[in-house]
């Protein structure tokens, strides 16, 4: 008999041999001393010296294994108990031949055999084979019958079982360290990896929050807490725009408690004029577990004061500018005028009259775009709208007359083929400034010689209004970017055509206010399709927009 095992390691023969050489000898202690009193009582003894010796040396074993440390022992070393039990137990069996007492070289066989495995179980089956043999030769009562060779094979028979198992146990007990090991070592990650985003958290400079389902806060890090500190002193908390008073159940927190799910929500906390007025702007995002459960939210809050009032002075002072700017231009473009009209005006001085309209009209152009992207800004300060029923074919047409002028000189074409009759409620002024903004942009950004094509048409609930050209369009790389304030296209950027970049945001501010929206389907070198897309009223809402009584033009100081 031959068996493979694994190396076992200290750790492991420390659990398995020294707890199974103790079991097993107390154990065979245990029935040895039964064994010996059910002996004594049938009568069965032949020789009482016999009988105590072997009795007390399986005892003086027990007691040896008990006593004495093991481990430090050679692990051959442990052989030697099994071996003084098949001893006693030889000596046991001559005390009383009739009483089968043989049966107890079981034990040490199999404790061997596990112990030791293969080689183990074939000593321990010689061992025992040869003082089983060497009783029948010394008894002359013994005679040759299939027992005398069928005791060894049964012992042999427990010992190879007993190892097969031994084997099995141990791969097993192998197989548990090293998952045990493994085990350890992803606990030890993980705990790192936790350790690692605690540290991050602590390091950052915005605040994170973690809500579980029910609305408990289970994680928060440092710059939360310094965040909280420093709105805590605010007496009321405000509105992006700074002066709309907002209650507790409108502030993030509480939000995130209700399950919302919102971006860049701006909160000032503090009253208007306070020193310590802060600016914090949160975002809230729902988590989910990997069976897409529930799981939370996560809310992170930045301090954006610096900024915003940086934003708002950098507003303030273009809208003052383009105030004082606003006045002398128009003086200087009407006395041009009427410098113009003398017809005793010399050519020279005429051309140098209309470069000087020219750029006048360009720059008050860009002042007006200057004020309303201004009063459309991230302030609050909506757009003063004035909705009426407005005919938006008759805009459409009024636009493409005032933009032929500029199309002709770049021999470009306006087509107008697809303009249909459509009313709407909207602002009759701001909406032809859309469409004064988009002419003017396909003309601006089209080859010479090009075509521009507008298109307007509803549905049963909307207006669509499109502007088209041929031109280069706009790369793919810059649409995000596309309806930014002061962004111009890297195509025109280094190009000798003027603009200042508040067009398409102007547009959107005004669609947008309008309930509509605004957007774009371009191409490079495909020329670019701008689709406004509007509210269509119903009659009754026509009728009562039309009864309503026009505002004052002073209601509206710096509107272009």
């Amino acid at each position: 008999m031959s068996f493979t095992r694994p190396a076992p390691t200290p750790r492991t023969i420390g659990r398995g041999r020294d707890r199974s050489l103790l079991l097993n000898q107390v154990l065979l202690g245990a029935v040895v001393l039964l064994a010996s009193v059910l002996v004594v009582l049938f009568d069965m003894v032949v020789s009482s010296p016999l009988l105590m010796y072997g009795v007390t040396i399986v005892f003086l074993a027990t007691g040896a294994a008990f006593i004495l440390p093991w481990t430090r022992f050679p692990s051959l070393a442990i052989l030697i108990l099994p071996l003084v039990d098949i001893g006693a137990i030889m000596l046991l069996r001559a005390a009383a031949p009739e009483a089968a007492l043989g049966l107890l070289w079981a034990f040490p066989a199999i404790w061997i055999a596990s112990a030791f495995g293969g080689w183990g179980a074939f000593l321990g089956v010689s061992v025992i084979s040869a003082a089983y043999w060497s009783l029948m030769a010394l008894d002359p009562s013994q005679t040759l019958s299939p027992s005398t060779f069928l005791f060894p094979v049964m012992i042999a028979g427990l010992a190879t079982v007993a190892a097969l198992g031994s084997r099995r146990a141990l791969v097993q007990r192998v197989l548990l360290d090293k998952q045990s090991q493994y085990l350890q070592r992803s606990v030890d990650r993980a705990r790192s990896q936790e350790d690692l985003v605690t540290e991050v958290l602590q390091a950052v400079d915005f605040g994170v929050i973690r809500l579980t389902t029910d609305g408990s806060l289970v994680v928060t890090n440092e710059a939360h807490g310094r965040l909280q500190r420093a709105s805590a002193g605010a007496s009321r908390a405000y509105a992006a725009d700074g002066i709309t008073p907002i209650g507790d159940d409108d502030l993030p927190l509480a939000r995130a408690r209700r399950g919302e799910e919102f971006e860049n929500a701006l909160v000032w906390h503090g009253d208007p004029g306070e020193e310590k007025r802060r600016a914090l702007r949160s975002t809230a995002r729902r988590l989910v577990d990997k069976d897409l459960t529930d799981a939370g939210m996560i809310i992170v809050t930045l301090d954006v004061t610096a900024e915003e009032l940086a934003l708002r002075a950098r507003e303030d002072l273009v809208a003052s500018v383009s105030h004082e700017l606003r006045t002398p231009l128009t003086s200087i473009m009407g006395y041009v005028e009427l410098a113009l009209d003398d017809p005793s005006l010399s050519p020279v001085s005429r051309r140098s009259l209309e470069v000087v309209e020219r750029n006048s009209s360009r720059l008050l152009d860009l002042v007006a775009d200057l004020l309303t992207a201004s009063a459309a800004s991230h302030r609050g300060v909506e757009l003063t709208l004035r909705p009426e029923l407005v005919d938006l074919a008759k805009l459409v047409d009024a636009a493409v007359e005032s933009a032929l002028p500029r199309a002709t000189e770049r021999r470009m074409t306006i087509e107008t083929d697809a303009v249909e009759d459509v009313r709407t409620v909207a602002d009759p002024l701001r909406m032809r400034q859309v469409i004064d903004n988009l002419l003017s942009n396909a003309i601006k950004y089209s080859h010479s010689g090009g075509r521009v094509t507008v298109g307007l048409t509803s549905d049963e609930a909307h207006v669509w209004l499109a502007v088209s050209d041929n031109g280069p369009g706009i790369p793919e790389s810059e649409l995000p970017r596309l309806f930014e304030r002061f962004f111009r296209s890297g195509l025109v950027r280094n190009s000798t055509t003027h603009g200042s970049g508040l067009g398409l945001a102007i547009s959107r501010e005004i669609v947008r206010a309008h309930a509509g929206e605004i957007t774009v389907r371009t191409g490079l070198n495909e020329g670019a399709t701008f689709i406004v897309r509007l509210p269509l009223a119903h009659p009754k809402e026509a009728t009562v927009a039309s009864a309503e009584p026009a505002h004052s033009p002073d209601a509206e100081e710096g509107a272009p």
